[in-house]
Parts: C-alpha cells; sequence; structure tokens
C-alpha cells in the first residue's frame, strides 16, 4: 500500500496535467523535401523549426510587417493635421527604415546585398562604422580576397596582406584608396576655406559617393538616391587615417560631429506620423546611435537584430531588444526579435524572404519555384 501511495505521488509530480496550447503556439515542424526544393517555402517554413532558425523566421515576418505598414492601417485622431487625413497621403506613408550595419559585412559579400537594397530605395537612413565606409571605396578600386581564418599574421605581414576574418586585403588596396581620396580632401578644403560649406560626416560621405561614380558601390546609389549615410566615428579606420596623413600635408580640414547628431536624430524625431524600424547587423557604434535616436521619439515600433554578441558582460552590442525598452529605445509596444547567428549566413536569406521577393512579386516575376 505505503509503495502504491509513493508510486501514485511521483506519477502525479513527474506527470502533471498540461497546459493545451493547441490553437494558442505553432507547432514545430520543418520543411518536408518530399515536396521538392522551394526556397521561399523552405524559408518561410524556418519561424516553425524552432531555435535561431525560428527567430529569423520572426525577423522575416517582422520585416514584412515594416513593408507592408501604411499610415493608413491607422485609425485617424483628434490631433492629425489636414494633411493626415487625406487618404492619398495616408496610404503612401511608409513605415521609415533604419539600417544600421558594421564594417565587417561591407568587407563581406554583404556589401552587394545591400547595394542592392540602398539602390531601390528600400532602406531611408543608414549608420555605420568608418569601415562600412572605406571598404564600399576600396572596393571599387581593388578586389578584397578569400583567405582562411587560420592564416599566420606574421607571415601575411611579410607579404603586405592584411587578414579580416578569412578574407584578405592586399595592402596596396589602401596605397589605391590614399591616391584617390587625398585629391578630394585637397578639393574639400579649398571648398570650405572659399564657399565655406561646413563639412559633416555625412557631407563628406555623399560627396565621396559621388566621387566613386561606381554603382557596384552602395555610397554611390545612397548619393544618386537622397538616402543619408551616418558615421559619427568617422576618424575610426583607413578614413582616418587619410584624414591624419591629410592634415600635415594640407592642414586645415574641418568635419562637424555635431550637425550631424543632430540631422540623424532628426531623422527620427520628424519621422512622425510615420512609424520606424531598425534593421541592425551586429552591434557597436550603428546599433547605438539608430537606437538612441529613437530615443528621441519615444521609441521605435519595429526592431531586428542580427549578431553574435552576448548579453552577459553589459554591452550595448549584445543587448536584447528588451533591454532597448527599458531606455525607451523601442516601443513597449513594437514587435521585436534577436536573431543570435552571423549575419553573413541570415541577411541574405532575410532579404530574400523580404525585400527582394515583394520586387520581383511587384514585377510580377515568379519567385520560390523549384530548382536544384
Amino acid at each position: 500500500m505505503e509503495n502504491d501511495n509513493v508510486l501514485s505521488s511521483v506519477h502525479t509530480t513527474v506527470f502533471k496535467k498540461s497546459e493545451n496550447l493547441e490553437g494558442k503556439s505553432i507547432k514545430i515542424e520543418g520543411y518536408d523535401f518530399n515536396h521538392g526544393v522551394n526556397y521561399s517555402k523552405l524559408l518561410s517554413s524556418l519561424v516553425s523549426t524552432g531555435f535561431q532558425a525560428s527567430n529569423l523566421g520572426d525577423a522575416i515576418e517582422i520585416i514584412n510587417q515594416m513593408i507592408d505598414w501604411r499610415l493608413a492601417d491607422e485609425n485617424i485622431t483628434e490631433d492629425c493635421s489636414e494633411e493626415e487625413k487625406d487618404p492619398i497621403f495616408r496610404q503612401s506613408t511608409r513605415c521609415k527604415v533604419f539600417l544600421g550595419f558594421t564594417s565587417n559585412l561591407i568587407s563581406s559579400g554583404v556589401r552587394d546585398t545591400i547595394r542592392y537594397l540602398v539602390e531601390h530605395r528600400m532602406v531611408d537612413v543608414i549608420v555605420t562604422t568608418t569601415g562600412g565606409i572605406e571598404e564600399d571605396l576600396i572596393k571599387c578600386l581593388a578586389p578584397t580576397y578569400k583567405g582562411d581564418f587560420s592564416l599566420p599574421g606574421a607571415v601575411l605581414r611579410s607579404k603586405g596582406l592584411n587578414r579580416i576574418g578569412n578574407l584578405l586585403v592586399p595592402n596596396d588596396n589602401y596605397c589605391k584608396f590614399e591616391d584617390w581620396i587625398i585629391p578630394i580632401l585637397d578639393q574639400m578644403l579649398k571648398e570650405q576655406l572659399e564657399e565655406n560649406v561646413l563639412w559633416t560626416p555625412s557631407k563628406v560621405i555623399q560627396r565621396l559617393g559621388r566621387e566613386i561614380n561606381d554603382k557596384n558601390s552602395y555610397l554611390y546609389w545612397a548619393y544618386k538616391n537622397d538616402i543619408p549615410v551616418f558615421c559619427p566615428g568617422l576618424t575610426d579606420g583607413s578614413l582616418g587615417d587619410m584624414l591624419y596623413f591629410h592634415s600635415f600635408r594640407n592642414p586645415g580640414l574641418i568635419i562637424d560631429v555635431i550637425q550631424d547628431i543632430r540631422s540623424m536624430n532628426g531623422e527620427a524625431v520628424h519621422a512622425s506620423p510615420r512609424k520606424t524600424g531598425m534593421i541592425i547587423l551586429g552591434g557597436g557604434l550603428p546599433k547605438h546611435h539608430i537606437c538612441n535616436a529613437n530615443m528621441m521619439r519615444n521609441g521605435a515600433d519595429y526592431a531586428v537584430f542580427i549578431n553574435t554578441a552576448q548579453e552577459f558582460d553589459g554591452s550595448d552590442s549584445g543587448a536584447r531588444p528588451d533591454e532597448a525598452v527599458s531606455w525607451g529605445k523601442i516601443r513597449d509596444s513594437a514587435k521585436t526579435v534577436k536573431v543570435h547567428c552571423d549575419a553573413t549566413i541570415a541577411f541574405p536569406l532575410l532579404v530574400a524572404e523580404t525585400f527582394a521577393s515583394r520586387r520581383e512579386k511587384e514585377k510580377g516575376v515568379s519567385v520560390g519555384g523549384s530548382g536544384c
């Protein structure tokens, strides 16, 4: 009898009655390749696959919501202006998309994905690091090559090769960059002195995009499409080296960072009545500045973070979206997700199932068909 009571107690403890999740949660199931190789359906299945695949699936859904949102989806409020009540204006008013990324992604082939977005005006504001500027320009002058993570630094140094992960950049590329940019800096200084031009980092970047005049460059398309590119830490990289060298050869060039902070924050502050969305690849400066700008408007409405940083050291790079909610950088009602993944894997897939597939459908092109 005693054993029966023990068994009954243990059985009840181990097999505690479950809450019914039917209809409340997505069932976990992956893609069935018996249906053939359909990449669109494969990507759609990520949300029900689990782990970071589900987070990537959620990111795809959130970005599609960013793309779909129109002011017409919202109720007209009493404090709306007459313009905001106009049906045509409401239908044409879209979410303002902030895109941030670190320099390593421009060093990689993700640069071409970013160029595609900028070329077709799919994002509204860009924030990046100095490497995210110079690497785009340098690639127009000379290529970056595939290497290996294990190549020894001392040997590479003796050969004049610089390693970025498993990428190799010949030192000659930076020499070509110097030859290209110094005359431009000379001309900018002349315009400052003779025409009272006030240079800011974003104005410098716009000028460089114009001067490079290369359709492979996302900075060229940002210039062509009047998309602002902000880089508050403009001296942190080879471009900073060039400014340093130039200060000896032809001193006097001034670049005003404060005016750009006003402009960058203003992109968020004056976004209303639009919603704002953040897509941030990596951490550091781009992530912090985009989030901080959106704090000025009481938070973004959508946020997708893709990085491999952890939150346990208290860094902003690794912080999850909920931490940004505590600062007012993301609204508590926002749709958010962090994808713990290398952005070179996640971001092209994400773009394929959001921006790119939407554009192809608008062009009347069938997407997601089978193939090998």
